[in-house]
């Protein structure tokens, strides 16, 4: 009696893609902020989340005490439903080396 083959089928797995484990070097960061604040800038959630981005790739406790604000008020003001008050936007883009600048349109 034949034995009945048996077919193993690789299980893919599957995880969320976190753009802040790509953001590795200060160039990086500041050329992903600035690629949102060219190609989305009416997009205010979505600068703050690139904030965020950098910042999660900095370490959010780090970055955090340099702008002197709590964790927990970082990642508040800077999820998707964050509302971060131009002040906080100045604060942790010195507190991540990164610099906003202007041009004529």
């Amino acid at each position: 009696m034949p034995k009945a083959s048996t077919k193993l089928t690789a299980k893919t797995k599957t995880v969320p893609y976190d753009v802040a484990e790509q953001l590795r070097t200060p160039e990086e960061m500041a050329a992903y902020l600035n690629a949102w604040l060219v190609e989305a800038p009416d997009d205010i959630s979505g600068i703050a989340r690139a904030l965020g981005d950098i910042a999660r790739a900095k370490g959010m406790s780090q970055v955090a005490r340099d702008a002197g604000l709590s964790r927990e008020s970082l990642y508040k003001a800077l999820s998707e439903n964050g509302n971060p008050s131009f002040a906080t936007v100045l604060k942790v883009a010195r507190a991540l080396g990164v610099r906003l600048h202007a041009e004529a349109a």
